[in-house]
């Protein structure tokens, strides 16, 4: 990160515009969002520029530019349109201590102005550094959309009755109280345009002491799904609820950049398991997430894939509910899906596979090695997860099932990710290449048996099948 974004209070100071045409003129209009006093530095001003001195927005210096122009302003934009004459001011800007920015001269800026996404007094910032302003003007379009219009005038509610919610309301039940404001009822309301209505219920649960009681002291576990890997695959649930979470319990395969989308003071617990030990055991990890929930706090149970697909969901979901613990599943991206898309190859395709298996490589010990060729029917696609340390027994399985060692078969490591590695091979040749690409362990194995490849086998029994 070259420039640290940060928010410079403007409030009853001066901002110096340099420049009396167009370029000026541009700076002044993003200026004039502030509260700041505009000061414009030039021998003429265009119409435009002349109006807003006229109607007390701006007052306008016509005489010799020197350092005092520029001295305790809170910033300084120079644009006239002349590359030497902003060099020289540029310099003069400089020597008075001021932050500067030169229009269309990235070498001569302390400061850049980001794109806006302006809902007052809530204001988002974009900014590439310069690297890619139009980009910025895209993302600025995506948030433009996502927040309502009316949002800023919720936030300036909220910020009038905070001196009353630090009366009414005890210190511990303020962080549950502010959510109930932002994330329920009251905003709902609000956004729908019953503006009267959401200050009456913020309000009286002001003078009440605190948010209704249902949602201010009873934790909550959510599962959510981090998906294959890449942070920007979650879903905006997902976001939503690391955001809010006081606890995250997270296991291994979980990219720690997802976890940097997570509020800063949320507390993070690595609760991940590794084959052949023990230390974070399942009856341990519903033990620890129920005991959160129930000293009040927003859980987030943080899975790798989706919670639902080989992640031990069942086991927390009756831990929970046998506590009495409102949970919810968060879905994510689950890497077969993840690995269909890196590799372009469609999981189903009409005439050639129309039935996807999900199959796992990994077992309870001491359970009997599943069959894993008993799914291999004419027209599968088969999805097989953590079988990387069973290849062989998976691709003898699969041979004695009736099909060709000629079976295509792709690899997806670490899918979506830096370290991903895509390799495409035969069932003949699986071990193998799996062996020649040193990949080990986080891997899907996808084995495709087109209608034209298999021979019949026998009836598929309590496969997890999904047809299109």
């Amino acid at each position: 990160m070259k420039s640290f974004p940060m928010f410079i209070r403007c409030e009853g100071r001066r901002i110096v515009i340099a420049g009396g045409g167009e370029q000026a003129a541009q700076k002044a209009r993003l200026m004039l969002k502030t509260e700041g006093r505009i000061v414009l530095l030039a021998p003429s001003l265009d119409p435009e520029l002349a109006a807003l001195v006229a109607a007390d927005k701006a007052d306008h210096d016509s005489g010799p530019v020197t350092a005092a122009s520029f001295a305790d302003a809170a910033m300084c934009f120079i644009g006239t349109g002349c590359p030497g004459l902003d060099a020289a001011l540029h310099a003069l800007a400089k020597s008075a201590g001021a932050l500067v920015n030169v229009v269309d001269q990235p070498d001569l800026c302390d400061i850049t102005t980001p794109s806006l996404v302006d809902r007052d007094p809530v204001v988002v910032a974009i900014g590439t550094e310069g690297t890619a302003p139009v980009l910025a003007r895209q993302i600025k379009t995506d948030i433009e959309a996502m927040l309502p219009p009316t949002l800023g005038g919720f936030a300036a509610l909220a910020g009038r009755l905070r001196s009353a919610v630090a009366a009414k309301v005890p210190k511990a039940d303020r962080r549950a109280f502010w959510r109930w404001v932002f994330a329920e009822t009251p905003r709902a309301t609000w956004v729908r345009g019953a503006e009267r209505e959401a200050a009456s219920l913020l309000k009286h649960a002001i003078a009440a002491g605190g948010a209704p009681r249902d949602t201010a002291t009873v934790g909550s576990i959510a599962l959510v799904g981090a998906g294959p890997g890449a942070r920007d695959l979650l879903t905006l649930r997902a976001v939503q609820r690391l955001q809010e979470a006081d606890v995250i319990f997270y296991d291994r395969l979980v990219d720690p950049d997802v976890l940097e989308l997570a509020r800063r003071d949320a507390e993070r617990v690595f609760v991940g398991k590794v084959v052949g030990a023990s230390a974070w055991p399942q009856e341990r990890i519903d033990a620890v997430i129920v005991a959160a929930a129930k000293a009040g706090k927003r859980v987030v149970r943080l899975k790798s894939g989706d919670p639902m697909i080989y992640g031990r969901a069942t086991e927390e979901m009756a831990a929970a509910d046998a506590n009495g613990i409102e949970i919810e599943v968060v879905p994510g991206i689950t890497a077969a899906s993840a690995a269909a898309a890196a590799l372009h190859r469609s999981l189903t395709e009409r005439g050639q596979t129309d039935t996807l298996v999900f199959a796992t490589g990994a077992c309870r010990a001491g359970d009997p090695q599943p069959d894993w060729g008993r799914h291999a029917r004419e027209g599968t696609t088969l999805a097989y997860y953590m079988a990387v340390g069973a290849a062989s027994e998976v691709q003898a399985s699969i041979l004695a099932s009736g099909v060709g060692p000629q079976a295509e078969v792709h690899i997806a490591a670490s899918v979506s990710t830096p370290r991903q590695q895509l390799v495409s091979c035969t069932l003949g040749t699986l071990p193998a290449t799996l062996t020649a690409h040193a990949i080990r362990g986080q891997a899907v194995l996808l084995v495709r048996v087109p209608k034209a490849l298999a021979a019949p086998v026998h009836v598929m029994p309590r496969a997890l099948r999904v047809a299109v």
